[in-house]
């Protein structure tokens, strides 16, 4: 620890440039955080696309759901998809995919609505993971599948 009244030996000009750069450390704080920031994004990335996830994950259960029921009602088909379109306005419905079997079948039997919805990830975690640890992450098909008995 350097005192103001105590004096620093007097070093030849040459050397002077080289002690201040060994003694300082002014760069620390920056080297530190380069080190950090990788990990860092790659949390809030994932928190942001986790959160996204979840709520379509949400959205298209609840669209099979609904479709299932207006099916059950001896509903057609278009009236089941329309159902199930408006029930997921929230997202793009052209990546969703609507697979329904025994539509208008017998009273009694069961409907059957399988929904696949294709999920992108809005920030680059994916690109940002393969940096870091090689490893690659594909964006999923989120899925929602939902049964009922035809009234």
């Amino acid at each position: 620890m350097n005192h103001p009244e105590q004096a620093r030996p007097k070093l030849p000009l040459w050397k002077r440039p080289f002690f201040r750069v060994r003694t300082t450390e002014s760069g620390q704080t920056l080297v530190e955080f380069s080190m950090v920031l990788p990990i860092m994004l790659v949390l809030i990335f994932a928190l942001v696309d986790f959160g996204r996830a979840f709520h379509t994950w949400l959205v298209v259960t609840n669209a099979a759901r609904e479709g299932a029921r207006t099916a059950a009602v001896q509903q057609d088909m278009f009236a089941v998809q329309t159902r199930i379109t408006e029930s997921a306005a929230s997202l793009d419905t052209s990546r969703l995919t609507i697979t329904a079997s025994n539509i208008q079948g017998a009273r009694g039997e069961t409907v059957e609505i399988d929904l696949a919805y294709d999920f992108e990830f809005v920030t680059p975690l994916g690109g940002l993971l393969s940096v870091i640890s090689g490893g690659n992450l594909s964006a999923p098909a989120i899925t929602g599948q939902s049964s009922m008995r035809l009234e």
